[in-house]
């Protein structure tokens, strides 16, 4: 009968599962999240289940450290015809992280219960492996689902950490599949033990119609920059694990050379912390402060402008997984300058596109940066690069994986899939 939850012809649904996914309170949170589910979302069905972390203390700690644990979002909202939750898990802020995946599991799964009756979905779709991908675990096994983990960060960072990487590896090896948004995190799982055929790499995506180039002069002066000069732009959230400080340190050198040099850093305060102050003072004390432009949070339908208003765009990170903001910047048309860290090469995987320089070295990264102004650099092939990695590229990718892991549960049980 049309409708019939029990048809196994029906499109697959989806639990996309994270703590990281845009909501009232932080509308920036997670944004690549976001982006790449509601295209999945326009071929299968999907809720969003994001919690929140809680702490009976939480008040007092918002006014002792404002960034450390923002206000709660709402229990569920409404967002580009998604619906997302937010239900609350117990979290002590700083201590006992290896009890987080339980507890975020915990938290989760009256929701989930009802869920799984409701709108009966087939699979946990879970982003970054810890502690959203152990939560996954536990909650696969008490709801008797698969579920797959998407790795969107670093797993050497829970190496040195016996009670993590226990943990991460249960849920790695129990998941039905393990995406990852580049092959450098992929090698690191087939490092940790995960065989090659498990891991499969689908990268992030180009949204070309959010971004594209805006014209220089209208861009700056929307942006109240000057008008004249020439213009870095760098854009995430103000933490140290960004660089910013690294940039900033090239500009009295750079500016012998590029006596109308600017930079433009977009971002703000995130869970990771909010090293604005820090910033302000290294700016403060070079003698920047005509040099350096902090524009805050920009809204995603506004970074076009930003992007648009510059000459080349720097991110000196410590790590990333695959930096949206790279294809953003060349969707825009401009040329990168970055660390070989992460995935970052294989995003900026050509001289076309950008300079890689080694992460740490000061020199390389004035020099490249030095470069990057002054090459004559081939607009056209940044734009190429752009629409080879859109979006429409990666999601049948995606889709295709989750009918494939949902099939033969629904045809061996369309009532009781795989245990996690």
């Amino acid at each position: 009968m049309p409708g019939d939850p029990h048809r196994s012809d029906r499109r697959p649904r989806l639990v996309v599962f994270t703590r990281v996914y845009p909501n009232a309170v932080q509308p920036n949170l997670g944004l690549f999240v976001r982006e790449r589910m509601r295209r999945v979302a326009g071929h299968l069905d999907l809720v969003v289940v994001a919690p929140a972390p809680w702490f009976p203390f939480q008040g007092l700690l918002g006014r002792l450290s404002p960034h450390s644990r923002p206000p709660l979002p709402p229990r569920s909202e409404q967002q580009d015809g998604i619906t997302v939750y937010h239900p609350r898990f117990f979290c002590v802020p700083g201590v006992l992280k290896w009890t987080d995946g339980f507890f975020l599991a915990l938290g989760s799964l009256r929701l989930l219960r009802r869920l799984r009756r409701e709108f009966r979905f087939d699979l946990i779709d879970a982003h970054f492996v810890y502690p959203d991908g152990v939560a996954a675990r536990w909650l696969a096994r008490w709801l008797r689902c698969p579920y797959t983990i998407t790795l969107r960060g670093s797993l050497t960072r829970f190496a040195g950490s016996a009670l993590h990487r226990r943990q991460i590896n249960r849920a790695l090896s129990a998941a039905a599949r393990v995406f990852s948004v580049a092959d450098s995190l992929r090698q690191d799982a087939i490092a940790w033990g995960q065989a090659p055929g498990h891991v499969q790499v689908v990268g992030n995506g180009a949204d070309l119609a959010r971004f594209r180039p805006e014209d220089r002069a209208a861009a700056r002066q929307r942006l109240g920059l000057p008008q004249e000069g020439r213009f870095l732009v760098s854009v995430g959230g103000l933490t140290e694990r960004k660089g910013f400080h690294r940039v900033i340190a090239t500009l009295p050198e750079l500016l012998h050379t590029q006596p109308d040099l600017h930079l433009v850093i977009a971002g703000g305060a995130t869970p990771e912390g909010n090293n604005e102050a820090e910033l302000r003072e290294q700016v403060r004390t070079l003698g920047l402060e005509a040099r350096v432009w902090f524009l805050g949070q920009v809204a995603p339908d506004d970074l076009r402008f930003v992007y648009s208003a510059g000459d080349v765009f720097v991110l000196a990170t410590r790590f990333e997984g695959w930096a949206n903001v790279f294809l953003e910047a060349s969707a825009c048309g401009l040329p990168i300058v970055t660390t070989r860290v992460g995935g970052n090469a294989e995003v900026v995987n050509s001289d076309q596109v950008g300079i890689v320089v080694p992460y740490g070295d000061h020199d390389a990264l004035r020099g490249a940066l030095k470069e990057a102004l002054e090459r004559d650099w081939d607009r056209k092939a940044i734009l190429a690069h752009a629409r080879e990695n859109a979006w429409e590229t990666r999601i049948p990718q995606l889709v295709a994986a989750f009918e494939q892991i949902v099939a033969p549960d629904r045809a061996a049980a369309p009532g009781a899939a795989r245990s996690g």
